[in-house]
């Protein structure tokens, strides 16, 4: 079996599950599916099983595959583990970072990121992914960074919901943190990032309903081609 073939089917099932172009908890069907991307079943399975292994998809014996609900309490604890694990990373980063690092991440964010006009919902939170990686991957952590881009798969739809409504002021945060991070201000930039990134259950309640809505009215991608413009 190609390496390249199970690799692009995966690339391609992801792509629908972490955008809801399968609806929450809707059944995968693997006949279907297998006809729909012109493959076998085989790679489909091992691809579907890599979804299964990064908790993207759900697995139910003797009935199959289902793409993952969007239950609160779910998006609440990865919201709280990623607030933790990026706090972490910005303290250790004002010790590990050299200066050239630093200097990439601040005219990338400062000359690039603090564009928002003109932006669809996706590409912004693909921008404001970049940034939040970027510190992560100042700490030479591997595992660290590679933990936090599976957290984003699985809240990415929800940063979909949340971007219009607070984008103006989620980048002047990032300023916040950068000047802190630039600074070596670790306490100062652990603080930022922190309550940058906290949500409160009834914020998450909220944009679950919305997110729910948008999937069953619009679509997924109604909303992450929404094109953005800044308050």
């Amino acid at each position: 079996m190609s390496e390249t073939r199970v690799e692009d089917i995966y690339a391609q099932l992801k792509t629908r599950v972490v955008g809801f172009g399968i609806r929450p908890g809707e059944r995968l069907n693997e006949v279907a599916l297998a006809r729909d991307l012109n493959v076998s079943r085989t790679p489909l399975r091992e691809a579907l099983n890599r979804l299964l292994a990064e908790r993207l998809v759900e697995f139910r014996p003797g009935t199959g595959f289902f793409c993952r609900t969007l239950e609160p309490e779910t998006i609440f604890d990865l919201y709280e583990l990623r607030r933790i694990l990026e706090t972490s990373a910005v303290m250790l980063a004002c010790h590990r970072a050299d200066d050239a690092g630093l200097d990439a991440l601040r005219h990338e964010t400062l000359d690039r990121g603090m564009q928002v006009s003109g932006l669809t919902v996706a590409q912004a939170v693909s921008r404001d992914e970049a940034f939040h990686l970027g510190i992560a991957r100042l700490t030479g952590n591997g595992a660290l960074v590679a933990q936090l881009q599976m957290i984003n798969d699985r809240i990415r739809f929800i940063r979909w919901v949340n971007i219009a409504a607070r984008i103006t002021e989620s980048k002047k945060e990032h300023k916040a943190v950068l000047e802190a991070l630039c600074n070596r201000n670790a306490d100062r930039a652990g603080d930022l990032l922190s309550e940058h990134i906290s949500q409160r259950m009834d914020q998450v309640v909220d944009a679950v309903k919305e997110g729910i809505s948008n999937i069953y009215m619009g679509g997924a991608d109604a909303l992450m081609d929404r094109v953005l413009e800044e308050s």
